[in-house]
């Protein structure tokens, strides 16, 4: 696989991991560092960029959903408010907080911010053991 390639598919199981749906992106930047140890960064980025787009597209769920139906996270989310979101990363946690925040109508450029660092820090942490 190219490296190109390689990076392709990180983003998209990244993005992946972060929605509603089931499925973890850690094998795949595990993969893509022992393949290209020289560029960790570039991995980082693309796995970071794709989950936290994964997060907005949960918290844009949760926007659509109507304001009369309680969500899952939402009292964590309505305690802390955006930096709830540091544990966006989390399984089985991590998608309800940031429908939560979505639901909430949390400012989405503070909602970011919060769920790329959280995002950012799991996959450093991976990457760090990686090498």
């Amino acid at each position: 696989m190219s490296e190109e390639a390689g990076l392709w598919a990180l983003f998209a199981s990244s993005f992946l991991a972060a929605t509603l749906l089931p499925g973890g992106s850690e094998a795949v930047l595990y993969a893509v560092l022992r393949a290209d140890p020289g560029a960790p960064w570039i991995a980082l980025a693309v796995a970071t960029a794709g989950n936290t787009l994964g997060g907005l597209s949960s918290w844009l769920v949760g926007r659509l959903i109507p304001r009369g139906e309680p969500v899952k996270g939402i009292e964590t989310v309505r305690k802390y408010g955006a930096p709830a979101l540091l544990l966006s990363w989390v399984p089985l946690i991590g998608d309800p907080l940031c429908v939560a925040a979505g639901w909430l109508r949390l400012d989405p450029w503070r909602c970011l911010a919060f769920i790329a660092t959280g995002k950012f820090a799991r996959y450093w942490a991976i990457a760090a053991l990686a090498g």
